[in-house]
């Protein structure tokens, strides 16, 4: 192993930002294309870890939708974002990666992605844009304490003591802790005084303590209506897209899309997800279709009949539910069993017993809350000089590309704002 470098000398920055995730990137190059004096901190060495790791290695980018899109996907919370969203927009963002030499694609379900389908290329984009900002991409130096100091502040890092004019905490939430998304941006605004909405696990797979599904794992279904209900039956959440079996629940854009609100639930136990396999169908068109074939072949055993649309296995499991045989010849089903069939189907329900945690959400719910922060300039409203961006934020979007949006546009904004003294 080579040694330690040696510590450096106490410095000086105009604007520190600490934390080289998505937003962070974006702030640095901002704020020193802008004039400022930039230092950009990062624990780990190499940036944009969490970016390399998105989308399965191929970072979905943003969503293929204009800004009131972005704002309307985030609900009540979007609001909070037509100011960053000002400062880059969608159609900004694609133009700056393509600018930077990373080429784009659009996904049937709106996914913005790299054409190469590499992550790395994204991050790699970023970093260049970094260095060529005049911004000092400081690596594998962590920040241990962070202080107020008259009209800045001092941070004591593991390698020396930075004086900063001006500080971003890009530090992301707590999704992924591996990358080194541990919290500590919670809690150094805690210090200065910021109210932090408590932290939970989103785009998170879901757990379920029914074996049936379990032993379904690997099979993958395009399109499903999922409901999470509560025990008076009440619908938390719905969404319809693509669900995945897994051996320890389920997972795919559908649940992931639904697992805030568990997450967020006091008693997750107390919920259940309520499936629809065939949603462009309701129970009694199901019904009338099976019938018909009945009519013609019924000799036909339910299985048959019932697999023509989905898999096989995850029909037998259904089937099961309803305690209905498949070997049934269709001829022999009664009113009441073909309806029974069709909501085995139409409206399973599979109990819920949590999800799978920070270790495999892709962001976090929670954190410092909105209305301490100005949305116009990204600065804290408690301490001036002090600065919030991205995932440190309580702003949490669906799946596709909606949270790195927010990333983007909310470091661009800041970075820009940091520098005003100095442009």
């Amino acid at each position: 192993m080579s040694p330690e470098p040696p510590p450096l000398e106490p410095s000086v920055w105009d604007a520190v930002i600490v934390g080289a995730g998505a937003a962070g990137l974006m702030a640095a190059a901002e704020a020193a294309i802008c004039g400022a004096r930039t230092l950009l901190v990062e624990k780990n060495r190499k940036p944009g870890v969490k970016i390399l790791m998105s989308g399965g290695t191929r970072c979905n980018i943003t969503q293929a939708t204009d800004n009131r899109g972005i704002v309307a996907a985030f609900g009540a919370a979007g609001r909070f974002l037509h100011s960053p969203l000002a400062a880059l927009s969608v159609a900004e963002t694609i133009e700056l990666f393509h600018s930077e030499g990373v080429l784009t694609k659009v996904e049937p379900t709106g996914k913005i992605f790299p054409a190469s389908d590499k992550a790395v290329d994204v991050q790699a984009a970023l970093v260049r844009r970094v260095e060529r900002s005049g911004a000092t991409l400081a690596l594998g130096e962590g920040v241990l304490e962070v202080q107020r100091e008259d009209e800045g502040f001092r941070l004591t890092t593991t390698r020396r003591i930075v004086l900063a004019r001006k500080l971003l905490i890009t530090t992301g939430g707590q999704s992924y802790p591996g990358c080194g998304t541990i919290g500590e941006g919670y809690r150094w605004a805690a210090q200065f005084g910021h109210t932090i909405v408590a932290p939970r696990p989103a785009l998170v797979p879901i757990t379920t303590p029914s074996t049936w599904v379990r032993a379904l794992g690997g099979i993958t279904i395009p399109d499903v209506l999922v409901r999470v209900r509560d025990e008076a039956g009440r619908a938390l959440a719905e969404r319809r897209g693509s669900l995945l079996f897994a051996h320890f629940g389920l997972s795919g854009p559908v649940i992931l899309d639904v697992s805030r609100v568990v997450s967020g639930h006091p008693q997750p136990r107390s919920l259940s997800l309520e499936c629809n396999f065939l949603p462009a169908l309701d129970v009694e068109q199901l019904v009338a279709s099976w019938r018909a074939q009945a009519q013609v072949a019924g000799k036909k055993q339910l299985l048959s009949v019932v697999a023509e649309q989905l898999p096989q296995r995850l029909c037998e499991a259904l089937l099961a539910t309803a305690q209905l045989s498949p070997q049934m010849k269709v001829a022999e089903l009664s009113q009441r069993a073909w309806h029974e069939a069709a909501a085995a189907l139409l409206k399973q329900s599979i109990p819920i017993e949590g999800t799978l945690g920070f270790k495999k959400a892709e962001v976090t719910a929670g954190g410092v809350a909105l209305g301490e922060v100005n949305s116009s300039t990204m600065q804290s409203k408690l301490v001036p000089n002090l600065f919030l961006a991205g995932e440190v934020l309580d702003l949490d979007g669906p799946i596709g590309g909606y949270n790195f949006q927010a990333a983007w546009s909310t470091g661009t904004l800041a970075g820009r704002k940091m520098a005003e003294d100095w442009a």
